[in-house]
């Protein structure tokens, strides 16, 4: 039963293959491949395929387990299934011939027979006989599989015979066919199925395989199949066809032609072959190994496919192929990265075309490798070459490997490198020759299109060179340049034009009426018009300048980081800083001093005796001073010592103080030049801080013989020399002494010390011990303009440079605090350094003592700026104006300089201010003593000027805000009533420039040497003399006095009411009386159009009272004018005189005005703005309003506000409003003929006539006789001269020349700057054509009489009328 259920074995078959065998004599040196058959069946798998079998062996491996001293092998077994699915088993025999290795013979076998005979045998038998795998198996069996042949014996079922077809190795093919014959007849005995394998047929000799077929095809039922091992051709095949002969039931299968079989076999392993590359291909990291890769993939069926049919090795040659390639495409990367990155570096290290332009290569090679910065480029390997170091590994490091300059790639990058920059070259020099075409160019306007200029320059060669993208950069590069210097120079126009825009409430915003006068007054500036293509930037502009007028503050300052108060911050936080750290550091033990050490400086011999008399009066070098013993170190110096300054540097010795005597004017001239010499040496080298602050004391010896002679002078000049070193002087007390020093004199000059010393302390000293830091005796404001051309640097060296110079407290990073000797005592002086827009604040809520102007003679705006701030400036402030240039050489050279600094000095003269010039080559003038005179002045003024301020304070009933300056405890508050002026009503602008976050503190810059004379005039300085009378004047108020009845007055008209509005806010806060003494009787030749309102009674009077006792005259008579509160009298002489005489001959007191009352020239200025604005009106509106404008109207207040007569008390030199109006001086020069009604008649017989007056200014060259205009030698006008040659070089093409008209504006501006300057280019005014002619019509125009006179013109018509008549009868 068990039998039955088993399942059944599939069938075995036992498959003998055979073939030729034997010796190298037999067989050749080959064999004829039945090895390669029976392993390339048994194991088909690539790896397991062996090509090498040999069959001479050892005696030890012919008696092994594997051969078993057999000449047969056992190959192992297949399990096989056939198409219709049934399974067998074939076990594999091959039947060959060992040859032994030592006697190359057939090894000795237990059977004995011959090989044909052998290989027949149908029975085999060998015990425990192994499966043999390959050669190197032999000897090594346990290390591979071990098969036992079964049951140690096998029946042979059928017979594989084996032919070689190839080209055999010393064999012949006949040799071989004679013994297969041979051996088929006795493998035919055993009656059992064969089949001829046709071996290495990939190898094939086509006769042979003929050969065989032609054998085989002389059998009954032989077959030949057609393989090949090597290619695992038809090797199956023939195993299973010998097997279908042997079981007839299987199905027989086809044998396929070798040809056929291969190419289905090759097809496969080249799918097979894709497979596996596609999978390689999926390693992108050329680090890969093949044991990584293969563990990763060995469970891929592609994978698997592609080792089973081509082997491990293939696959990983593969691999590696893959791997290589992977490798190669990495370093071209990295030279193409290099390659690509050469060009930068050649950029930056071969950047200059005239060095390298005619090297090679190689010699450039050589100047790059000098280069700094060579290594950043480049990288020297100590390898090479560099793509098989681990540098391509490297992928952070992109410098480039320096051996791959030598490739010709490199070299090809140079030569392209040298010819860029050759035509870069040549660009560039097209392109700057374009960029200048484009500046010759006149009429390029800012804002200008480029399609509008391009037909202008088509021709140029530089154009047509370079690109359109190059020609619109230039272009746009140039309308850049132009616009922003368009944009700077309106600015600056702005600048300029100071007045127009500082007259304004700064609470306010500009009115419509404001901003058309602003327009008005600009638009006649070719500056102006520069922007006409860009308005909106140039509205832009002024909005933002106006906008920074009302609101300034230095964040939002129009010169940037060029702002004074940002440069003045940044200079003085260094320099106060340094100056008080060292300071500190020298006297911060002073403060309990008990060793003086001095200095005696003398000349023949003074200095020993004095030191020789404070010995006297010593004991054992100890002096007693005020209760204190002082131990005295004395270092007498002779000061004609070719070693002073030596002597006076030592790191042993450091002086508290020096003692300098003299006792003639010689000795005190040579210690003056000393202490200038060592004050500039420790000035500008530095080298001890105790040199650069010591303290000097003059010293005056008796004289024993002339007492009463010299005395005197030396006491003046010793003490003119030491105010101006300020420096303390010790006078010979009064009295008769045999000696030359006196006790007094040697304990006066010792206590100078100590307190020199104490005072550098409380100047450094955190919490000042003497007096506190904020009490300034002098609050003083210096205004610079942003953006000046110098240097802060160079406007606070007089400061700076002064040892009593120290910071001001905490918070005011723009002040600095000097102590000078003013007069007999020691002053506090705070200044203040502001810009102009940061010192409007403090103009009008601060303190002020005295103010300081700066302003550059190089720079028009600078002037403006400072005309438009000095005008409002109460008259009553003492002021200093300084001009800046670089030598006194400018004023000589430069006409514009001239024009400024004597502009600046005029002005100074006008309002009785100091003048000076500071030169940036020049050193006397940045000395502290350049101010010393300004100071003493406000010193002088000091209580009118607090006096003036507290009464001011005291009325006013506006915000206050933060305070520059903290309030003086020790001002004045004497009840001083100084009634407001118009402009005092302004309130404080929203931002105060000046806050706690403003802070000065100093920077002690490299300061030449400078010397000092006795006088202080050996260097010439623009000033102006002091009048010291100018302000002396009586404050009182009179009580106030009822005021007397009205009297009723006949012919009297209504006020303007313009004017009165004028004078409503001229005197409508505090009005008050003052009477009169003037007598009242009319002027003989006084001009009806000039009369002025004169006050008869001007006692002070309460607000709330109103009374009308002033009125508009109605002639030139003696009328009076009635204005509320005050009357006004015409008489003769006042405008020549001036009403504040008048003011002060009837009063004690004068109320404070504005210096722009007190100088013609910022007077002046402002009246010019106002009328140009209203010179815009049409001809006929002007020539009607000139006429009935004036007539019986009071002028002032008509045509400016700041003529009303209400203004008239303000003093000053002379009124403005009576006598610096040029045009009323010319009206006075010019009176009316009292006769003309008698020629009225004749001219109305000559009908003469009078063309009207289009312009509305005066000319002396248009509208003048046309005999006048030209000479005998120039018959032409030189102004139709300019105009028609302008005519013809720029629109004889232009339609309607003289038809169309051109802009009224620029007829006048033609006009107008021809009248300054007859030379001037009508191309650089950037006019129309239109505009010339209409000024050249306009000229002929404005003749008094036509080209062709009026008295021709009757004889014209006359001779017209006859050739009208002629013409019939021809």
């Amino acid at each position: 039963m068990m039998a039955k259920n088993k399942e059944p074995r599939p069938p075995s078959y036992a498959v003998s293959v055979v073939g030729l065998s034997g010796t190298e004599k037999d067989k050749g040196n080959c064999g004829v491949g039945k090895s390669c058959l029976c392993n390339r069946f048994v194991r088909s798998k690539a790896d397991e395929y062996y090509p090498e079998h040999t069959s001479v062996l050892s005696t030890i491996d012919f008696g092994g387990r594997v051969v078993n001293n057999d000449h047969f092998l056992y190959w192992g077994d297949v399990t096989q299934s056939g198409e219709d699915g049934i399974e067998c088993r074939i076990h594999v025999i091959e039947q060959t011939e060992f040859i032994d290795d030592q006697t190359f013979l057939p090894h000795r076998s237990t059977n004995l027979q011959p090989y044909i005979k052998r290989a027949a045998a149908s029975k085999l038998q060998s015990a425990e006989k192994l499966m043999y795998i390959c050669t190197d198996q032999l000897g090594l069996e346990q290390d591979f599989e071990q098969k036992q042949m079964p049951e140690g014996k096998l029946n042979i079922d059928g017979f594989l015979l084996c032919i070689d077809v190839s080209q055999g190795c010393n064999r012949k093919f006949d040799d071989q066919l004679k013994f297969v014959n041979n051996l088929y007849i006795q493998l035919s005995k055993s009656k059992k199925p064969i089949i001829i394998a046709a071996t290495k047929c990939d190898e094939c000799v086509d006769h042979y395989l003929r050969e065989v077929q032609a054998f085989a095809s002389n059998k009954k039922n032989l077959v030949v199949v057609e393989t090949s091992a090597r290619f695992n051709v038809n090797v199956e095949t023939c195993f299973t066809a010998l097997v279908q002969m042997m079981d007839k039931t299987r199905g027989k299968p086809k044998i396929i032609p070798y040809l056929d079989a291969y190419k289905t076999q090759r097809q496969l392993v080249v799918t097979a072959t894709d497979k596996f590359e596609k999978l390689v291909q999926t390693v992108r990291d050329y680090h890969a190994t093949w044991k990584t890769v293969s563990n990763k993939l060995k469970n891929h069926p592609d994978y698997e496919e592609y080792i089973n049919l081509e082997g491990t090795k293939k696959a990983k040659n593969t691999f590696s192929k893959h791997i290589e390639q992977l490798k190669q495409e990495h370093i071209r990367k990295r030279k193409e990265e290099y390659i690509n990155a050469l060009p930068r570096a050649l950029n930056t290290l071969l950047s200059n075309l005239d060095e390298i332009e005619l090297l090679s290569w190689s010699e450039a090679l050589k100047v790059m490798e000098k280069r700094p910065d060579f290594q950043s480029y480049f990288v020297v390997l100590e390898k090479i070459p560099w793509d098989e170091t681990d540098h391509i590994d490297k992928v952070n490091d992109r410098r480039i490997p320096f051996d791959l300059l030598s490739t010709l790639e490199a070299e090809k990058v140079y030569q392209n490198h040298v010819q860029h920059l050759i035509s870069e070259k040549r660009r560039v020099e097209m392109k700057e020759k374009f960029k200048k075409t484009l500046e010759k160019i006149q009429f390029i306007s800012p804002g200008q299109p480029w399609e509008e200029v391009i037909c202008f320059v088509v021709e140029d060669e530089a154009f047509k060179y370079i690109t359109d993208a190059d020609s619109k950069e230039v272009y746009g590069r140039h309308q850049r340049e132009i616009v922003e210097k368009a944009k700077e120079e309106f600015q600056e126009m702005l600048f300029e034009h100071s007045e127009l825009f500082y007259d304004l409430d700064l609470n306010a915003t500009p009115s419509t009426d404001k901003m058309s006068e602003i327009h008005a007054v600009l638009s006649e500036e070719p500056r102006y018009k520069a922007l006409q293509k860009l308005a909106p930037d140039r509205e832009s502009l002024l909005l933002k300048h106006i906008g920074f007028v009302y609101h300034p503050t230095k964040e939002t300052c129009l010169s940037g980081q060029n702002c004074m108060d940002i440069k003045v911050e940044e200079l003085l936080a260094n320099s106060l800083l340094q100056l008080d750290h060292g300071r500190s550091n020298l006297y911060h033990d002073s403060a309990n001093i008990d060793k003086i050490n001095l200095f005696i400086l003398g000349k023949d011999g003074l200095a020993q005796e004095l030191a020789n008399e404070i010995r006297t009066q010593s004991t054992d070098d100890e002096y007693a001073l005020d209760g204190k013993i002082y131990e005295l170190d004395l270092r007498p110096v002779d000061a004609k010592s070719p070693y002073l300054l030596t002597q006076l540097w030592t790191s042993a010795f450091k002086p508290h103080g020096c003692f300098c005597v003299f006792n003639s004017i010689e000795s005190l001239t040579f210690i003056g030049e000393c202490i200038a010499k060592i004050r500039a040496e420790a000035s500008q080298i530095r080298r001890d801080k105790y040199m650069a602050n010591l303290s000097f004391t003059l010293i005056l010896a008796n004289q024993r013989d002339s007492v009463s002679k010299n005395l005197p002078i030396l006491r003046h000049q010793g003490q003119q020399l030491a105010n101006k070193l300020q420096c303390p002087f010790v006078d010979v007390p009064a009295g008769t002494y045999p000696r030359k020093f006196n006790e007094a004199q040697i304990k006066q000059a010792l206590r100078g010390v100590l307190e020199a010393v104490k005072h550098n302390f409380d100047v450094v000293s955190p919490v000042p011990t003497i007096k506190d830091l904020s009490e300034a005796d002098l609050r003083i404001v210096m205004c610079a303009m942003c953006g000046d051309p110098f240097s802060v640097d160079l406007i606070l060296s007089p400061f700076l440079d002064s040892h009593s110079c120290s910071a001001a407290q905490a918070g005011q990073n723009n002040s600095l605090m000097l102590d000078k000797i003013i007069g007999e005592k020691r002053r506090r002086i705070q200044i203040t350094i502001l810009s102009y827009h940061s010192s409007i604040g403090v103009r009008k809520d601060e303190l002020v003592h005295g103010y300081i102007l700066v302003y550059s003679a190089k720079r028009k705006a600078s002037m403006g700026m400072l005309r438009a701030f000095l005008s409002e400036v109460q008259d009553t402030i003492p002021v200093q104006l300084v001009a800046v240039t670089d030598s006194q050489a400018d004023f000589f050279e430069n006409e514009a300089i001239k024009e400024l600094m004597t502009e600046g000095e005029h002005i100074a003269t006008e309002i009785t201010a100091k003048f000076t010039a500071l030169y940036s080559l020049s050193q006397y003038h940045r000395q502290t003593e350049v101010f010393t005179l300004f100071f003493s002045d406000v010193l002088e003024k000091k209580n009118m000027i607090e006096s003036s301020y507290m009464s001011d304070s005291t009325r006013e009933s506006t915000h206050t805000s933060e305070d520059v300056f903290p309030r003086s405890p020790r001002g004045g508050s004497l009840d001083y009533n100084y009634p407001d002026s118009e402009d005092d009503a302004e309130g404080p602008p929203p931002y105060s420039p000046i806050g706690d976050d403003v802070r000065l503190l100093p920077a002690p810059s490299d300061r030449s040497k400078y010397r000092l004379d006795l006088e202080g005039n050996e260097y010439p300085v623009h000033s102006t003399p002091i009048n010291c009378h100018d302000h002396e004047r009586n404050h009182k108020v009179p009580p106030p006095i009822k005021p007397k009845p009205l009297v009723p007055r006949t012919n009297v008209k209504k006020l303007d009411p313009n004017l009165l509005k004028t004078i409503e806010a001229g005197i409508g806060k505090n009005p008050r009386k003052q009477p009169s003494r003037v007598p009242a009787a009319p002027p003989e030749d006084t001009d009806p159009s000039d009369n002025y309102a004169e006050p008869i009674d001007t006692i002070y009077k309460h607000k709330g009272f109103a009374d009308d006792i002033y009125a508009v005259p109605e002639d030139s008579q003696n009328r009076i004018i009635k204005v509320q509160n005050s009357i006004v009298i015409n008489t003769q002489g006042e405008e020549e005189n001036g009403f504040s005489d008048r003011v002060s001959k009837s009063h004690g007191e004068r109320r404070p005005s504005k210096y722009k009352y007190k100088s013609k020239t910022l007077f002046s200025k402002a009246k010019s703005y106002y009328r140009r604005t209203h010179s815009d009106a049409s001809d006929d509106e002007a020539f009607t309003t000139s006429k009935t404008k004036w007539k019986g109207r009071h002028r002032g207040s008509e045509e400016d506000p700041l003529l009303s007569p209400v203004e008239t008390w303000k003093g000053g030199i002379d009124n403005p409003a009576i006598t610096s109006d040029q045009e009323l001086d010319d009206k006075k020069m010019k009176k009316k003929p009292h006769k003309v009604k008698e020629d009225k008649k004749p001219k109305k017989k000559t009908k003469t006539f009078n063309p009207p007056i289009r312009r509305n200014w005066e000319s002396n060259y248009f509208g003048m006789p046309l005999q006048d205009l030209v000479t005998p030698e120039k018959p032409i006008p030189l102004f139709v001269e300019k105009c028609v040659q302008f005519i013809e070089d720029t629109g004889l093409c232009t339609e309607g020349l003289y038809r169309v008209s051109g802009n009224k504006t620029d007829q006048d501006n033609i006009q107008k700057q021809f009248d300054q300057d007859h030379n001037i280019s009508l191309e650089s005014m950037g006019v129309t054509v239109n505009a010339v002619a209409g000024a050249l019509k306009a000229f002929f125009a404005d003749l008094p009489d036509p080209l062709v006179p009026y008295s021709l013109h009757q004889e014209l018509l006359e001779t017209s009328r006859l050739v009208s008549n002629i013409r019939p009868t021809l």
